[in-house]
């Protein structure tokens, strides 16, 4: 299974990527688009700029597109970057082509998404730029469900609200559900 993770910075994203790796046995995680970029000598801005933010768009279909096990797990996906773009005032539907998109979410068999809830707020550790952050976490969501661009539509799509102990859970019953065959596949 091919399985994205969306959300904010400081939602608990790659913590819920060890743990699926952990626990799906010849799953690896493919590393985040920030992480890449950096690696090839790209310099970020603080706070990161459009540019940036299309930049790590540009990186996250390309790990998504490139030949990987079927069994991995990606930290971020291209609506990450989207929202990020949005929170920051652009119009997601001038900075991404649809056409390349639709691709990079076929290829995912489920898009998990973390949101800011209460409890984020409460256990994990206090996320640099707030603003950002809730405004991001707010530009996600409205993305995933309108989908403005037709580009993940037929993705089933997890919302992870609840308790962060049982995220891990609740992506391992999604994933079930949709290996299973027929009327009752999510």
């Amino acid at each position: 299974m091919r399985v994205g993770i969306s959300g904010t910075h400081g939602t608990g994203k790659t913590t819920l990527v060890e743990a699926l790796c952990a626990h799906l046995p010849g799953h690896v995680a493919a590393d985040e688009p920030y992480h890449l970029l950096e690696e090839e000598g790209y310099e970020f801005q603080f706070p990161p700029s459009p540019e940036d933010y299309r930049a790590l768009m540009a990186c996250a279909v390309r790990s998504l597109c490139a030949p990987a096990p079927s069994g991995t797990i990606f930290d971020r996906t291209p609506l990450d970057y989207l929202a990020y773009l949005a929170a920051t005032g652009a119009d997601p539907t001038e900075q991404a082509d649809a056409a390349a998109l639709r691709p990079t979410f076929a290829s995912l068999d489920l898009l998990v998404v973390t949101v800011i809830t209460p409890e984020t707020e409460r256990v994990l550790p206090a996320a640099e730029l707030p603003g950002l952050r809730t405004r991001t976490n707010d530009a996600l969501l409205e993305l995933v469900y309108d989908d403005p661009l037709n580009a993940w539509e037929d993705i089933p799509v997890l919302e992870l609200g609840g308790p962060l102990d049982g995220r891990l859970d609740a992506v391992l019953a999604a994933l079930r559900q949709i290996r299973r065959p027929g009327p009752d596949r999510a």
